[in-house]
Order: C-alpha cells, then structure tokens, then sequence
C-alpha cells in the first residue's frame, strides 16, 4: 500500500479537547484543527511558564486534560514576563512573527477564557503581571489607590 506522505495524520483528541480546538480554530479562523492544536500547545506551555498556586491548579481543573497537561507540565518561571515579552517569548521559541504569536495568543486566551468563568479569569489575571487582560480580551485591570 503507498501511504501519502502529504495527507495530515489524525490525531486522537478526546471530545472535549477537540470542542475546545473547534473554538479556537473558530475563534482564529485557522484551516484545520491541527494549526489550532499547535496555537493551544504553544501558548498553554507559555502559560504554563508563566502562572502558579491554587490559579495554575484550579485553571488545569478548568481545562480540558490534554490542554490541562500542557499547562501544568512546564516549570514555572521564577520572573514572569509581561504580557508584551510573553507574546515576543513565544515569537522566539517559533519562529513567527509578532503579529502571528499575538494573534494565536488572543485565539487561545478567549478560549481559556471560556472555560474559566469570570471570577477565576479575574484571580489569574491579578496574579500575572500586567499586559495579560488585553490578550484575554479584557480592559487591562489597575490596582484601586
């Protein structure tokens, strides 16, 4: 049998994973599920990176369990970076440009979001440092005087 070596291979995701890649392909009009599975594994890994405590255990409790695996399978940094620098990190680690890296950044981020709920979106953002609401899709929070 000749195998086409063009033809993507299939990758088991399990439904709930693969509702989660359906919004976020969706919500970053990529073509195939596959590019969204990528979008997912590259900024839930920097996420990853970047969150700890009872926020990082109760987001990876939210999450579908491969997208929770990939989050809590990374160390966390000692020095968090900006939203800005998380977004030119990433950018780094791949290769692409900023634009791509912000744009897979907001696909996923609305879809975690979803997932979420308002009250722990709120907790994660007051622990990261600043920038991250934007790519949540939300005004930047400031600390009350």
């Amino acid at each position: 049998m000749i195998s086409d070596r063009h033809a993507p291979t299939q990758q088991p995701y399990g439904t709930a994973y693969e509702q989660m890649l359906e919004k976020v392909r969706y919500e970053g009009a990529y073509p195939t599920l596959e590019r969204a599975d990528e979008a997912v594994r590259l900024v839930l890994a920097g996420l990853g990176r970047q969150l700890t405590g009872d926020e990082r255990v109760d987001l990876a409790g939210c999450l579908p369990l491969e997208a929770a695996r990939v989050l809590t399978t990374q160390i966390p940094d000692p020095r968090p970076l900006t939203g800005w620098a998380f977004v030119k990190d990433l950018a780094a680690r791949t290769g692409a440009s900023l634009a791509t890296t912000r744009w897979d950044t907001g696909s996923v981020f609305s879809a975690v979001a979803a997932y979420t709920g308002p009250d722990l979106l709120t907790r994660i953002l007051q622990q990261l440092p600043t920038g991250y609401a934007l790519l949540f899709g939300r005004a930047e929070l400031t600390p009350a005087a």
